[in-house]
Order: structure tokens, then C-alpha cells, then sequence
């Protein structure tokens, strides 16, 4: 596997679940992170815990100048940018009729859009380096439909979608692209639009630390490898 130390990577949705996991993840891989998020008091009380190597950004990623700003974060605060987790993400229960239009318009921007702005500030640092990872968090449900989130699985098959069009474009120039598909993680995702803490079946999921150890390893390859599509389930989970 290969050695990560010293590697700069930038972290969408940041400030909570699986973004704060695997910027924890990363640091102690001796990985400087540059933080993204729209919370500015969770971002400092992240990089308060990480320490110097960490700096944080505070971002919208439905706005592409937030992801222009991260990246030029990145080097001007430690000189490069090698590894996009392109994390944020949000999502709601309910029929295509049950949701509002804020909430669907707000989860196919944050999802769909919010992937892809990230990834266009982004490339343009890997190519003139002619390596670089990208890492897209999306969903099992980006690999198959189900009932009450049909348009939250929608934008998930367009991460899916999106990553795949990637790995043919950018492989060639050194770059890497893979999706990590979860199941279902006990995080804040859909808490109060169809969540509740104390919903049975959250104990069982997979934990938010799961998923960074997935990113952490795919991003452990070998140059000479990579994961296109990685979907993992708690072991409790039906299919």
C-alpha cells in the first residue's frame, strides 16, 4: 500500500459524519486537509482538533467560486493539492410528491452540482501536477432506484454516472477516480426529514469511521491500481 504522508487533500462536507471522519482519517495518515463546509463554528472546532495540519474553509459547494476557494487554499497554505473527497451531500425521505421543491431543488444542487464544481477546481491543480485522486462519496442507492427517495437515488446515479465519464477522461493524465457507495451510516444525514435519533435500525448502520477507512484505503493503492466502485453495507442491512 502506498504511503500517504505528506499528501494534501481537500474535503467537502467537512463539518460532520463521514467528511469529519475521514478528515480525521487522513490526518493521522500524515495528511494535511483543507476543510470545506458551511458551518464555520463546527469547521473550527475541527481544526482545532486536528491541529495545523488542518485549515478550514468555510463553503458552498452549490456556489463553484466556494470551490475555486478551497483549492486555492490548499496551496496557498501548504503548497499543493494531491486528493479531492468530494463528500458533501444531503438527502430527504419522502415520494416525489410528499417533498417540496426547495427540498428537491436543494438536494439535486447540493448533490449533483455540489460534485461537480469541487472536481472542475480541482483538476486543473492535478493535471499540471499529472497525478491526483478523486474520491466521490455517493450511495448505494446511486446503484440501484428505491421507493420514498427516488430523487435522492437520482443524484447519486449521477455521482455514479459522473465518476465513471471521469476514470475514461482523466486515467490517461494520472488520475484516479473512485466512487465509495455506503449503505446506510448513523450520521445527521436526513435527521428531521425522515430520520429521528432515536429510529430503529440506526444502531445497526454502518458508522461514519467505516466509510473513511474505505476512502483512506482506496487512496492506499498502488499507482498502478484503482477502485472504481466500491459498495459496502453494515452486515445487518437486508439488501
Amino acid at each position: 500500500m502506498s504511503d500517504l504522508s505528506g499528501k494534501v487533500a481537500a474535503i467537502t462536507g467537512a463539518t460532520s459524519g463521514i467528511g469529519a471522519a475521514t478528515a480525521r482519517a487522513l490526518a493521522g495518515e500524515g495528511v494535511p486537509v483543507v476543510l470545506g463546509g458551511r458551518r464555520r463554528e463546527r469547521l473550527d472546532q475541527l481544526v482545532a482538533e486536528i491541529g495545523d495540519a488542518a485549515v478550514g474553509v468555510e463553503m458552498d459547494v452549490r456556489d463553484p467560486q466556494g470551490s475555486r476557494d478551497l483549492m486555492e487554499t490548499a496551496l496557498d497554505r501548504f503548497g499543493k493539492l494531491d486528493i479531492l473527497v468530494a463528500n458533501a451531500g444531503i438527502g430527504a425521505y419522502g415520494g416525489i410528491m410528499v417533498l417540496s421543491d426547495e427540498q428537491l431543488m436543494d438536494m439535486m444542487e447540493t448533490n449533483v452540482a455540489g460534485t461537480v464544481w469541487p472536481i472542475r477546481a480541482a483538476v486543473p491543480h492535478f493535471l499540471d501536477a499529472g497525478r491526483g485522486d478523486i474520491v466521490i462519496v455517493a450511495s448505494v442507492a446511486g446503484l440501484r432506484g428505491a421507493g420514498d427517495e427516488a430523487v435522492y437515488a437520482a443524484t447519486k446515479f449521477a455521482q455514479v454516472g459522473l465518476a465513471g465519464g471521469l476514470d475514461r477522461e482523466l486515467r490517461g493524465k494520472g488520475i484516479r477516480v473512485s466512487t465509495i457507495c455506503p449503505g446506510g451510516v448513523a450520521t445527521e444525514f436526513a435527521m428531521g426529514a425522515g430520520r429521528t435519533p432515536d429510529m430503529p435500525g440506526l444502531a445497526d448502520m454502518l458508522r461514519a469511521e467505516d466509510v473513511a477507512g474505505a476512502v483512506v484505503t482506496v487512496l492506499k493503492q498502488p499507482p498502478s491500481m484503482r477502485t472504481l466502485v466500491w459498495s459496502m453495507r453494515s452486515i445487518h442491512e437486508a439488501d
